[in-house]
């Protein structure tokens, strides 16, 4: 049966945990696996722009003996001129796995129920789950065993990297707080799956409006940007801004447990986090970008391998 990766949950607690394992071995031996050996061919399409994304899985790809073919915006008839339907049963006859960055989670699974190759979710509105594995493997390197610590994202709760801090961090054994302005917290079916999924692992799942009680005692502190890329930013980003006081600052970091500090980039300085904090001694953002490549190759691997 062909395995896809569109969510946090589509890898069991002990899979995400092997993944894990593969990307720490493929980081210190990186030509060590070779599953796209030949070299077979990965389509990496992207509706949306991208840095991290692209590199990593460019150079992911080719490190595990494969070939990327990029197809950027308007290059292909995908959604318009032909059915994402057709696409999957024509790409998956000529590819070895689809990396798609898009919009709606929906045309995602659409493509993985046509598809007999590997699909993989590089971001979508609802979910960025190639992101969490990155920040689980840099959370592991810098904080030891995942499971059981307390990590604490700050924004927009509602958007895709809150689902997956929820889903993924709760799916690894971590106690998450997700802490948001009231009109922003995560949907009722998000903190649902979360819960259900936290009487498995151990782990558990809280939404605030308060940052200073998300704070204290944590383990992990991170953010993202107020604004999604092709959201509206209006009332978002200026003074009068509902995120204003879930800014990452040094007063938020004193209140953690000498807490580390992820971001998964773009960043803007002196809105979601102070420039003191993401360049500051406790900030990992770059050990983290570096590990997008890292967790991919697992990831790609594991489901390729199967």
């Amino acid at each position: 049966m062909t395995r896809h990766f569109l969510k946090d949950t589509d890898l069991s607690p002990a899979e995400q945990a092997e993944v894990l394992d593969l990307a720490v071995e493929l980081k210190a031996a990186p030509y060590s696996r070779t599953p796209l050996a030949g070299p077979q061919t990965a389509a990496v399409i992207f509706d949306k722009t991208s840095t991290r994304t692209r590199v990593s899985f460019a150079a992911g790809i080719a490190a595990l003996g494969g070939q990327p073919l990029i197809i950027n915006p308007g290059e292909a008839q995908l959604g318009h001129k032909e059915s994402i339907a057709d696409t999957a049963q024509v790409m998956s006859r000529m590819v070895s796995a689809i990396i798609w960055r898009t919009y709606a989670q929906s045309g995602l699974e659409e493509m993985a129920e046509h598809s007999s190759v590997p699909v993989i979710n590089s971001l979508s509105d609802d979910f960025h789950p190639c992101q969490i594995l990155a920040d689980l493997l840099t959370i592991r390197e810098h904080r030891g065993d995942v499971k059981g610590q307390t990590m604490t994202y700050f924004g927009d709760g509602a958007n895709n990297m809150a689902n997956s801090y929820a889903l993924g961090g709760v799916n690894a054994g971590m106690h998450v707080r997700i802490a948001a302005p009231a009109d922003y917290q995560p949907a009722a079916e998000i903190v649902a799956e979360a819960e259900a999924l936290a009487a498995q692992t151990g782990g558990s799942l809280t939404v605030t409006d308060d940052p200073v009680a998300a704070a204290t005692g944590a383990d992990v502190l991170v953010t993202d940007t107020w604004v999604s890329m092709g959201q509206d930013s209006a009332g978002r980003v200026d003074e009068a801004s509902p995120f204003t006081k879930f800014q990452v600052n040094q007063e938020l970091m004193n209140l953690g447990n000498d807490p580390i500090f992820l971001h998964c980039l773009p960043a803007y300085r002196g809105k979601e986090v102070t420039a003191e904090v993401i360049d500051g001694p406790a900030s990992v953002v770059f050990d983290e970008a570096e590990n997008r490549l890292h967790a991919q190759k697992a990831l790609m691997t594991f489901l390729l391998e199967r």
